[in-house]
């Protein structure tokens, strides 16, 4: 089937903004222009790709199948074209890091200072997003590549690890649990205190689970968040115990708002990872940063 690569282009900004207009305001063309190359297309392919009324446009079961593959399409193009925009040149360009808020927060912000300290004409764009989540800002090529917790259950066949931190996560409280500071407890004990935990599939979620099922605990949060700083503010004034890694507390630990809770079995390290895909070549400047944190 032979399709003009400018139809597809046109679906994929439609199908991204879910606007006509938009589409054309971002292409420099007409909002008509915009609604024959959809149609075009749509006869091409022999199927309506999207539902549209006055007020919305929604992509069709066929659509968002299209667009699945369109998307990754169009991502690896634009990344060919910055590659070769860059040549071997760090005077022009831009950096794409899919990351989770706690490893900006704890982790990068110093090696994106130092980053654009070097190459100041460089962009950074971050993606935040949970560990899952940007995996699949990997797989869709919106991102160069991320920065995340390892092990990562989600991380696919077709994208590459490369350990670069180790981390140690810990259980902590806040003084209403006082009686459990400078005493060693076991795992079994904390059954019996609240909870406060990341929400599910996340990594940090994902590994806390597994270390209860290998010691045979059961423990189950009575509140589940997205933000790790919010669970250290509520462990603070006394709502559970949490779990979480160690770097992100120095200040808390220092101001004695929080303990440690020393438990008696084994916490293993987990790490930090930088993951790429095999099959998106990496810019200059993306390769640059890689080896910032490795130093």
């Amino acid at each position: 089937m032979d399709v003009n690569f400018e139809l597809y282009k046109v679906f994929f900004h439609v199908a991204s903004t879910l606007s006509f207009s938009e589409a054309a305001n971002k292409l420099f063309i007409s909002q008509s222009a915009v609604s024959q190359s959809i149609k075009a297309l749509e006869e091409k392919l022999n199927t309506q790709l999207f539902f549209r009324n006055t007020k919305q446009v929604k992509l069709t079961k066929d659509g968002e199948i299209l667009f699945l593959h369109i998307e990754k399409a169009y991502n690896l193009i634009k990344n060919a074209e910055r590659n070769i925009n860059e040549i071997h040149s760090l005077e022009q360009g831009e950096i794409r890091i899919g990351a989770s808020d706690t490893i900006c927060k704890y982790y990068l912000l110093p090696y994106l200072k130092k980053f654009h300290l070097l190459y100041p004409k460089i962009k950074i764009l971050i993606t935040n997003g949970t560990s899952p989540k940007c995996v699949e800002f990997l797989k869709q090529g919106n991102v160069d590549f991320i920065v995340s917790n390892i092990p990562n259950n989600y991380v696919e066949n077709s994208m590459e690890i490369k350990n670069i931190k180790p981390i140690q996560d810990v259980f902590i409280a806040g003084m209403h649990f006082k009686e459990l500071k400078n005493k060693k407890v076991s795992l079994k004990d904390l059954e019996k205190y609240p909870f406060l935990m990341l929400e599910k599939k996340t990594t940090t979620r994902d590994f806390f689970d597994s270390v209860l099922k290998e010691n045979n605990i059961n423990i189950i949060p009575e509140i589940e968040l997205g933000s790790i700083d919010l669970l250290v503010e509520m462990s603070k004034i006394g709502l559970g115990i949490t779990f979480v890694w160690e770097e992100c507390i120095i200040n808390q630990l220092k101001n004695k708002e929080i303990f440690i809770v020393d438990v008696a079995e084994n916490i293993p390290k987990r790490g930090i990872g930088v993951i790429t895909h095999k099959q998106i070549p990496l810019s200059t400047g993306a390769k640059k940063f890689i080896e910032l944190l490795k130093v």
